[in-house]
């Protein structure tokens, strides 16, 4: 019974980890003006908020075997909220830049803490459903935007509101302290003292560098959309700011119910037949926001999300088979940053080319990278199954 009370609260705190992710891509377009830059600089939030997650995911490993995951979860949520609520009552985007330094922090601690957590003491399908829950939080937090802009009140309230959802969620989490099991962290530090170096590994491993690019390719993919498909609804065709973050809402519900029907679907198809899945269903649902038709904006926002779900879950769960189990704990934390890496770059370089391009250049964008995870994800399959 502990056990499933702690699940519980994991999912609980899986939401807090989405709902600030998907924010501030609903809210640009109502805050740039606010704050008087050029609409590119989400970019720059987006970049910061990213690099604080890689810095907290690589020495996640030390804080969390010195304090424990509970503490560090609960820590994490809390400074998450702090952030959240600083974002609420700043107007003026240096403000904003500081406040996502532990914005970021604070996300790269969780996601490090209870991934590892659920793999050590949960079955395989909780991991799809724990992202599942990720996605509720993200597909949440634009509604939560989008009511407060609808009726005519500042993005500052969106923020205001999600902040103290986070704040009741720290006390839960405090609350379940108890529930923890404690002294697995060692196990963890354990193998990581043992596991080889990451040059080693590139160099001896065939398909490393291709499994790499693979979770580049899709950090890139899933965070530029997330960002920038609001703004792409507001300037190519002409949505209101309120209704655009709706359509956000929607993206970030497809990798939700996706991620919580692909732990079913799990029993059915192997990791890598969910992944080319994922991928074509991404590919649809680019072409039909490619057509210059009202009515297939909503299935193609949707699709597109349903196409992400299972992609990330099933890579990482595929990657002791790609890899053997004697690497899969140092390559899982490679290709983790890999992600991040692309997660932090990619919105940000794709807010500085769409000055110059217009937002519209956002589906070839995509479409770009969704070609090359295909390639890169074809190198890799084929890698593992000569070796």
């Amino acid at each position: 019974m502990k056990k499933i009370l702690l699940l519980l609260v994991i999912y609980l705190a899986f939401i807090s980890l989405g709902l600030p992710d998907s924010l501030l891509g609903a809210a640009w377009p109502a805050m740039f003006g606010d704050l008087s830059v050029p609409v590119d600089y989400a970019g720059i939030l987006s970049m910061i908020v990213a690099a604080g997650t890689v810095v907290s995911s690589l020495f996640s490993g030390k804080v969390i075997d010195k304090f424990g995951v509970a503490p560090v979860t609960t820590a994490s949520v809390l400074i998450t909220a702090l952030a959240l609520m600083g974002y609420s009552q700043s107007h003026h985007f240096g403000y904003l830049c500081l406040l996502a330094i532990p914005l970021g922090l604070g996300a790269g601690s969780v996601d490090a803490a209870l991934n590892n957590y659920v793999a050590l003491h949960y079955q395989a399908r909780h991991m799809n459903w724990l992202h599942s829950f990720w996605g509720v939080g993200a597909a949440i937090g634009p509604i939560i935007m989008a009511s407060h802009l609808a009726k005519g009140e500042s993005w500052s309230n969106g923020y205001q509101t999600v902040a103290w959802i986070q704040i009741g969620l720290v006390v839960i989490l405090l609350a379940a302290l108890p529930l923890w099991v404690r002294g697995k962290s060692e196990k963890s530090a354990h193998q990581q003292a043992k596991s080889p170096g990451i040059i080693s590994l590139l160099t001896t491993l065939p398909g490393l560098k291709q499994a790499l690019l693979v979770f580049f390719c899709y950090g890139t993919l899933e965070t530029s959309f997330g960002l920038w498909g609001a703004s792409y609804l507001v300037f190519e065709r002409g949505f209101e700011a309120d209704q655009a973050a709706r359509f956000v809402s929607l993206y970030f519900l497809g990798i939700t119910l996706g991620r919580f029907f692909s732990g079913f679907l799990t029993s059915h198809f192997s990791n890598r037949q969910l992944v080319y899945l994922g991928q074509g269903v991404i590919g649809v649902g680019i072409l039909m926001l490619f057509l210059p038709f009202s009515a297939t904006i909503l299935p193609g926002f949707l699709l597109i999300g349903l196409g992400c779900a299972p992609i990330f879950p099933s890579l990482l769960h595929e990657t002791p088979v790609n890899f053997g189990k004697q690497y899969s704990q140092s390559i899982m934390g490679m290709q983790m940053a890999s992600a991040y890496v692309g997660i932090t770059l990619m919105p940000f370089l794709f807010g500085k080319m769409a000055f110059f391009t217009g937002q519209g250049f956002l589906l070839a964008f995509l479409g770009i990278f969704l070609g090359l995870m295909f390639l890169f994800t074809k190198m890799l399959n084929q890698s593992a199954k000569a070796r």
